[in-house]
């Protein structure tokens, strides 16, 4: 009796999804790993650095439009 290859495919994807799925998981719990990352803190600056750079990019757009209009060959 001859079995059918989509069949022991079917089977052979899912022990492999399986083991793919449980090996990292029974390998991680014999040691403890790295210690936690602490978690991050935020004291302002960098939200006011993101605003600084902000205005900055706005006046720059500003300074150019106002510049390109400025000599704008329909200008009188």
């Amino acid at each position: 009796m001859a079995m059918n290859y989509k069949v022991s495919f079917g089977i052979f994807a899912t022990i492999a999804i399986v083991f793919a799925i449980l090996l990292p998981v029974i390998e991680g719990h014999g040691h403890d790993g790295f210690a936690p990352a602490p978690a991050p803190t935020s004291d302002g600056t960098t939200i006011d650095q993101g605003i600084a750079c902000g205005l900055m990019v706005l006046a720059l757009v500003l300074t150019y439009l106002i510049h390109t209009f400025d000599h704008s060959p329909f200008s009188g």
